[in-house]
């Protein structure tokens, strides 16, 4: 599986028709729809197709085709997003009618295309589960933890001074993970 951390744009013209696909983290989608139809007005379709892994690690697949023949918007850009195996995203696609009827077969083909060029010009990640470790050290080890949490990429780093010992809480790959308590095990004590 595959996934990004940053939005991305590209576009698209069909027949005079303008196609505006949007590549966003999941984090981002709640009320982008809404906000790209405020952005553009004179747009037809907001059209959109997401996948995201739930607390279970079941795939979540949702998509809209907002006034578009049924299964001719949203199904064709989720198709795409599954033939990828991309993970934690949404595509929004922003449609200009350009006078031209495209028919049921050339919105499925225009809908693609757009997010296929949209995924192609996105720097794609491999997805990695981020899982969640609990751990305390004592107040002389505070900076030495620090350090060695900085120097193995963990950024998601929560800590509670306690009367005799700090509390820490981060958020890391399981990767990360196990580099940390193989150097921990060899120096800073968890």
């Amino acid at each position: 599986m595959v996934t990004i951390h940053s939005s991305h744009t590209a576009s698209t013209e069909v027949k005079r028709s303008k196609f505006i696909a949007y590549l966003i983290p999941i984090s981002s989608f709640k009320g982008m729809q809404e906000e790209l139809k405020l952005q553009n007005p004179k747009a037809n379709h907001v059209v959109y197709a997401l996948r995201y892994l739930n607390e279970y690690d079941q795939i979540v697949e949702n998509s809209s085709d907002d006034g578009e023949p049924k299964g001719c918007a949203g199904t064709p850009i989720l198709n795409v997003m599954r033939g990828g195996d991309i993970i934690n995203v949404a595509i929004l696609v922003v449609r200009y009618f350009g006078g031209i009827k495209l028919g049921t077969g050339g919105m499925v083909r225009a809908y693609a295309q757009s997010a296929k060029c949209v995924i192609e010009e996105s720097p794609l990640e491999p997805y990695e589960k981020m899982v969640e470790y609990e751990f305390e050290t004592s107040y002389s080890s505070v900076q030495k933890m620090e350090y060695l949490l900085a120097q193995i990429g963990v950024e998601s780093i929560s800590k509670e001074f306690g009367v005799s010992s700090v509390s820490w809480q981060i958020s890391t790959t399981q990767q990360k993970l196990e580099r940390l308590i193989d150097r921990a095990d060899r120096g800073v004590m968890i």
